[in-house]
């Protein structure tokens, strides 16, 4: 009987073999037109040369690469030296990213934590409750939030009417305004992850924990972080991935003073006055950067389950 249901499990797998490319198939042309189509446009691109007027000339060359790293004087024609001015950007566009994940993670752990510890009747609810922001467009999500923190919004009416503070808050324009922007738009990342983690959490574990007299701190730090950490783990990257390519936040939350990278890219797209060489260079450098953030998050989790 063993043996008829292993072959028939067998069986069943074959079945499907001869098919698998072809159901597959579609997924595959989506990735190569919508992914893997646009990135080999933007590596062409940021290897051409810009066009006086705008648009590209197909010369060849390393002078959009050269342009982010190198400050060649008002003429071009000095010898190459650092040009600190895109790599404040990217190093701005990063640091803010990060303050975003952790303030999302602070805040999003506990949140998570609390929806998969309701009743089952009610966690669909709650859930319901963590996705209603994405009912409503991003681009109007941010201008809201540029209505509230704004100097008459209703968060420094509300902060003077019960005499907390005596003059608004000058908060718009502030590297402060773009982490709440940030904070704003990518915490249900992180909340959803995190809360399929712990929902599959056997919370046995922390009652044979408690019976041997571990404090909650250790037992939320040995235990229930590990057993979560994979969610953890994809929660930050859907939360820092995105914010360091973000243009809405720091363009309408964060003004001229808080250029990020995204922003960087997309000025250098519009109009006739854009230089789409650069764009595509300064893509393709994120890019790599979050590639490589990928590859390291994906080592550490190989050797967190080689040591497991």
């Amino acid at each position: 009987m063993a043996g008829g249901a292993a072959s028939g499990g067998s069986s069943a797998a074959d079945t499907y073999a001869g098919a698998r490319n072809w159901l597959l198939m579609p997924s595959w042309v989506v990735l190569i037109v919508f992914v893997l189509a646009p990135v080999c446009m933007m590596l062409i691109y940021s290897f051409l040369t810009k066009e006086f007027r705008g648009g590209v000339i197909w010369e060849f060359s390393l002078k959009a690469y050269d342009q982010f790293f190198c400050d060649r004087g008002l003429f071009g024609d000095e010898p190459c030296a650092i040009e600190w001015t895109y790599i404040t950007i990217f190093w701005r566009s990063i640091w803010q990213a990060g303050a975003a994940t952790i303030l999302s993670l602070i805040i999003g752990f506990p949140t998570a934590y609390f929806i998969a510890t309701r009743p089952e009747r009610t966690r669909a609810m709650w859930v319901f409750l963590i996705t209603i922001p994405y009912w409503v467009n991003l681009l109007i999500r941010t201008v809201s939030m540029k209505f509230l923190l704004r100097d008459q919004g209703p968060l420094n009416d509300f902060l003077i009417s019960i005499g907390l503070i005596d003059s608004p808050l000058h908060i718009i324009n502030t590297n402060l305004a773009v982490q709440l922007g940030l904070f704003y738009s990518y915490l249900p990342f992180m909340v959803l992850p995190i809360y399929a983690s712990v929902e599959r959490y056997n919370f046995a574990l922390s009652e044979a924990a408690a019976d041997l007299y571990a404090t909650k701190w250790t037992t939320l730090r040995r235990i229930l972080l590990p057993a979560v950490k994979p969610g953890v783990i994809a929660g930050c990257i859907l939360v820092f991935v995105p914010s360091l390519g973000a243009f809405l936040a720091p363009d309408l939350l964060g003004g001229a003073k808080n250029f990020m990278i995204g922003s960087l890219i997309e000025e250098q797209f519009k109009g006739n006055a854009g230089n789409w060489p650069f764009g595509a260079a300064a893509s393709m450098i994120l890019l790599t950067m979050v590639l490589i953030i990928l590859l390291i998050f994906a080592r550490q989790q190989r050797k967190a389950e080689a040591t497991s």
